[in-house]
């Protein structure tokens, strides 16, 4: 029989993924990237021997990524932060709670909020995910908790987790899955750019064709109906094709299909997910026992990555400082994130080599809304209308936030366009 041949768009992490499931399962697969370089989002760049992934990027351990790395032979290497952690509130840092005792006995609650907070984490394995999808997170922390520093806590828990400030739209469903999960974080040691070369080796091993600067215009259907026959590039040329995956964002997909109105819609209900970030290549730390704070009077975040992972020459830190945008957040500063490094590291400016700040840097395309249904009112790995049409993303399907939900997508398609292949099974939300 004809192997099935299969055009991928996009050559991120999830549609590296995705072409190398199914040139492994046997697909004629062909992946075109409009960039010159391969990765995305994942890739990493070397300044002054610092290794700058775009914003700070962490791989969840047992969750869909790991599950489909291992699926592939891909073996991240790495480090799991855990030590030197705090919470800072009003300019000042307090001991992180990790577990009953550092929680009976830290200075970041009182009594009242630590016992709320104990009953509420001691619960949580028992919660439903499923009448949650239409809860907003944060009707969800005022039901459960009554004290403002108990829920001040909760609140920069799943701000850590899900990446995302807006609690006020976000569903509960996709927030209590992470707090659940508890999902501890692996850096990866040369930045995210080592996953994406482990990934096209993988790809072009299993025979994927690579075309890079290959810009696909437009996604071709045959005259006798909707489904799908192949791809157009900007420069004009066709590619036939049995199905077409695209990883890229709804409105990635919905401009390869202009005329259709379920795409565009798709497209202009996804709400994104943005932060802003400050990463910093340090000569040396001022304070080495600090390495992580986490706001709770506001959306910070701060982590020096490199102290577990190999990001930094001899000697120095790589330190990434972010806010969560969206919701009643503050708008994007750089000076309120250097103030977030003044409390974390002081006289960290007189140790600074390399810099960058971003105001608006794209976390997810989608956010699990309350209002369109959480995790399952994502749209799915198939479009329905349109048949051999599949997407893959951080918005797509029922399973994972953020880099998550690419790799579980990716392993989605390859289910259905190689029914009989052998991918470990998945834990989708309401399952």
């Amino acid at each position: 029989m004809k192997a099935p041949r299969v055009a991928v768009i996009g050559g991120g992490l999830g549609g590296l993924s995705a072409a190398a499931l199914l040139a492994r399962g046997g697909c004629a697969v062909t992946l075109f990237e409009r960039s010159k370089h391969l990765g995305g989002r994942g890739q990493t760049s070397d300044v002054e021997g610092f290794r700058f992934n775009l914003g700070a990027h962490a791989l969840y351990q047992g969750g869909a990524g790991m599950r489909v790395l291992g699926e592939l032979g891909v073996k991240p290497a790495g480090g799991m932060p855990g030590a030197g952690s705090y919470l800072l509130s009003g300019g000042r840092l307090h001991t992180m709670p990790r577990g009953l005792v550092s929680l009976l006995t830290t200075d970041a609650l009182g009594l009242p909020g630590k016992l709320e907070l104990a009953k509420l984490l001691a619960g949580l394995g028992r919660v439903d995910l499923a009448p949650l999808a239409n809860i907003t997170t944060r009707d969800w922390v005022e039901q459960h908790l009554s004290n403002a520093d108990a829920r001040a806590f909760i609140l920069a828990l799943v701000r850590v987790m899900t990446y995302c400030a807006d609690v006020d739209a976000m569903s509960a469903q996709s927030a209590v899955a992470q707090l659940q999960a508890k999902p501890a974080v692996l850096y990866v040691d040369g930045g995210w750019s080592t996953l994406v070369s482990e990934l096209e080796t993988r790809a072009r091993d299993a025979g994927t064709r690579l075309e890079l600067s290959a810009r696909v215009s437009a996604v071709l259907l045959a005259d006798t109906g909707a489904r799908v026959r192949g791809v157009r590039l900007a420069d004009g040329t066709e590619h036939a094709a049995d199905a077409v995956v695209v990883a890229g964002g709804p409105g990635d997909i919905a401009a390869l299909l202009p005329a259709d109105a379920l795409l565009a819609h798709d497209a202009a209900r996804a709400v994104p997910v943005m932060a802003a970030t400050l990463e910093l290549g340090l000569s040396r730390l001022p304070r080495p026992d600090a390495l992580f704070a986490l706001g709770t009077d506001g959306p910070w975040y701060a982590s020096v990555h490199s102290a577990v992972a190999k990001l930094a020459p001899e000697g120095g830190a790589m330190v990434h400082v972010m806010q969560y945008l969206g919701g009643r957040g503050p708008e994007a500063s750089e000076a309120r994130l250097e103030e977030v490094m003044d409390a974390l590291q002081p006289g960290w400016r007189t140790s600074v080599v390399a810099r960058r700040y971003r105001p608006s840097l794209l976390v997810s395309h989608w956010l699990p809304t309350a209002e369109t249904g959480g995790l399952r009112g994502r749209p799915s790995v198939e479009v329905p209308h349109v048949p051999g049409l599949y997407r893959v993303g951080d918005w797509v399907g029922p399973e994972g936030l953020l880099a998550e939900a690419s790799f579980a997508s990716a392993e989605s398609v390859a289910r259905a366009l190689v029914p009989g292949q052998q991918v470990a099974s998945r834990r989708a939300v309401g399952r």
